[in-house]
């Protein structure tokens, strides 16, 4: 019975400073990781568990606060934050969107990346256990208006691997990254935009 509980102490311990380590290790990811490109697969699940969405594209960030998200399919949309303001341009429609920084950086997964430098001033981060061969973090944010009423940071030998995020509506997005390049070299262009002749531009310039 002894060696039994001193098992459990034993396992229970190691649980921990896994935990532990996985809120570490974002942190480390986060200090070490000043740029990275890679492609993502996105699901949108209602509130029943039902697929609503798919899409593919993939992505470049530099903080703070630059990056550019591009959705290819199935639909086009261009995402694209210069450090101030987050331009979204609805290529079918040719309409742009604009929001400062600040106050889109809870409404998208590209926000939330290339800002995670104070993500622990936006979100409060605990530790969310082991799933699907990733470490999780649960972001709970600390502003009433934020996006997402909840984000998800799966974490892996790459660094963020996954992310879920939860909406008002009960709506998971699911992103899944792959082809992952920490660090890349960006010379900061990438991350202009102008609108395009003819397209009707919304929000706040």
């Amino acid at each position: 019975m002894r060696a039994l509980r001193f098992a459990l102490l034993a396992a229970l311990l190691a649980a921990t400073d896994a935990q532990a380590a996985a809120l570490e290790r974002f942190r480390v990811y986060v200090r070490t990781t000043q740029s990275a490109r890679a492609d993502f697969a996105q699901q949108v699940v209602d509130r029943n568990g039902k697929r609503v969405q798919e899409s593919k594209g993939s992505f470049l960030f530099l903080r703070p606060g630059r990056f550019r998200w591009n959705y290819a399919k199935p639909y086009p949309q261009l995402i694209v934050g210069d450090g101030e303001r987050v331009w979204i341009h609805d290529l079918d429609l040719n309409q742009v969107t604009v929001r400062k920084l600040a106050r889109a950086i809870g409404s998208t997964p590209a926000a939330l990346l290339a800002g995670a430098a104070e993500i622990e001033k936006a979100f409060e981060l605990s530790e969310a256990g082991t799933k699907d061969g990733l470490e999780w973090l649960d972001a709970k944010p600390r502003e009433r208006e934020a996006g997402f009423e909840r984000v998800r940071l799966g974490l892996g030998v790459s660094g963020v691997e996954a992310m879920e995020l939860v909406d008002q509506f009960g709506q998971t997005t699911l992103l899944r990254f792959s082809n992952i390049v920490r660090n890349p070299k960006l010379n900061g262009t990438e991350f202009r935009f102008t609108p395009p002749a003819g397209a009707d531009v919304l929000g706040e310039k």
